[in-house]
């Protein structure tokens, strides 16, 4: 029996995905699969062994005294994915209009704006450490040459989550900037051409071809801000460490201290699933409300 060329050809190409395929079995769906089994376990990491005890974390976290720390972190949470997701969106479609232009001068503007992006969250965060100390900070230091009073940055509740941001917002609008600029220049002159003709203002232009035919990229960029900043760490563990006050504690740093302080496996375990379905969640509610609101150049 002689085998079609098109069935060799398939089986190559399954034989070259399944190294791929290997490597998110093992790294990221088998995890997953230990998180959730963990959840049901005590296991802590003084103990060599551990017991199923059923739905009794699920209950602690939902029915206990789990409850009020979940919902606090999921707050703190929001309000910093929030505020990155303006930051990202708001200021980077601003500087895409500013700077969407073809001149070389522009083009080193969006190079320099974009340039944070390449910093590493972690060596961001420290250089921004010694800019918010409160006694030697460049920041505290204009502050005080033009007669304003110190402030200490990480230090107090009502800055620290913003002293977040501002680094969040230094790394992000670049990004934003970049992938409006894409989009915009994808945008088929003729739109605004006709518009012209019909004596559309510039404000209208906008309002009526740029920000409708834009709406793909603002819900791609709204995903991937939402999830990215919903997972932040490195920022808080070098800045804050989830304080004063548990005043930055956003979820993810709440699970390390769970397993790494705690050694409380069972208890990060079961937030951790319980934000990965939270997570989930509201992305697949996003696609789907996004697909009646979005417009497409066509």
């Amino acid at each position: 029996m002689k085998i079609k060329p098109r069935t060799i050809q398939s089986a190559k190409d399954f034989a070259l995905v399944i190294p791929a395929l290997l490597l998110l079995l093992i790294f990221t769906y088998y995890p997953i699969l230990e998180l959730v089994r963990i959840s049901f376990t005590d296991w802590n990491l003084i103990r060599d062994n551990y017991n199923y005890v059923g739905l009794k974390n699920w209950k602690w976290l939902f029915n206990g005294s789990g409850t009020k720390y979940l919902t606090y972190s999921l707050k703190i949470t929001g309000l910093y994915s929030l505020g990155e997701i303006v930051l990202t969106l708001g200021i980077g479609m601003v500087l895409a209009i500013l700077f969407n232009r073809t001149t070389k001068s522009f083009s080193i503007m969006r190079a320099i704006v974009f340039v944070p992006r390449y910093v590493a969250m972690s060596s961001a965060a420290v250089v921004f450490l010694w800019i918010l100390n409160t006694e030697n900070g460049i920041l505290n230091f204009f502050l005080v040459n033009l007669g304003l009073p110190r402030v200490d940055w990480i230090g107090q509740r009502n800055t620290a989550l913003l002293s977040m941001l501002i680094l969040a917002g230094w790394r992000g609008v670049g990004y934003g900037m970049m992938i409006y600029i894409s989009a915009m220049r994808g945008i088929s002159k003729d739109y605004y051409e006709a518009a012209e003709l019909d004596g559309a203002s510039a404000f209208q232009r906008f309002w009526r071809i740029t920000l409708p035919l834009l709406s793909p990229t603002t819900i791609f960029l709204f995903v991937t801000t939402f999830i990215a900043s919903m997972k932040v760490f490195q920022s808080v563990d070098i800045l804050t460490k989830g304080g004063p006050y548990r005043s930055t504690e956003v979820i993810v740093y709440q699970i390390y201290k769970y397993a790494m302080e705690d050694f409380r496996m069972d208890r990060a375990s079961v937030v951790a699933v319980a934000f990965f379905i939270i997570l989930l969640a509201f992305t697949v509610l996003t696609m789907k409300v996004s697909n009646r609101s979005v417009h497409y150049d066509s």
